[in-house]
């Protein structure tokens, strides 16, 4: 018996569904003040973190919220670049005793900043949010996603 044409697309819509996700969720926030801002799940999920809201797969923001969820981005923004000062200053202590003689083995140090080639810090993930935050504060409009 042959598959009726809708009982195929479905299949397939099912079937790349499921590839596209292969265990990676993406976070896509909505405003009706500002256009969509999707994110990977890592990501999105640490700046829910950040505003304190739950890291689920449907949440809102209210504008009565808003502006403590701006301040909570810039004082984790803030946090982050002291932390990534001091292992750079860290790191220049190791190489300056390795030059001095001592042994030094800075390749296992496990020292990781927003520096490294290719990371991106979180300064620059939070500004595309912060915005949307500011946009749909402004308007007294709510932030949601999953829905």
């Amino acid at each position: 018996m042959a598959l009726r044409r809708a009982d195929v697309k479905t299949r397939a819509f099912a079937e790349r569904k499921k590839r596209a996700h292969n265990g990676s969720m993406l976070y896509k926030f909505k405003s009706k003040a500002t256009g969509d801002l999707i994110m990977l799940e890592p990501q999105g999920r640490q700046i829910l973190k950040i505003i304190g809201k739950e890291p689920g797969a449907q949440g809102i923001i209210e504008p009565k919220d808003m502006m403590a969820a701006i301040d909570a981005l810039q004082q984790a923004v803030v946090r982050e670049e002291e932390a990534r000062l001091e292992a750079e200053r860290e790191a220049q202590k190791e190489i300056q005793r390795a030059a001095e003689g001592v042994a030094a083995d800075l390749s296992k140090s496990g020292t990781h900043t927003a520096s490294d080639k290719g990371a991106i810090s979180l300064k620059q993930r939070v500004v595309p949010f912060i915005d949307m935050l500011r946009r749909a504060h402004a308007e007294d409009k709510d932030i949601v996603w999953g829905v």
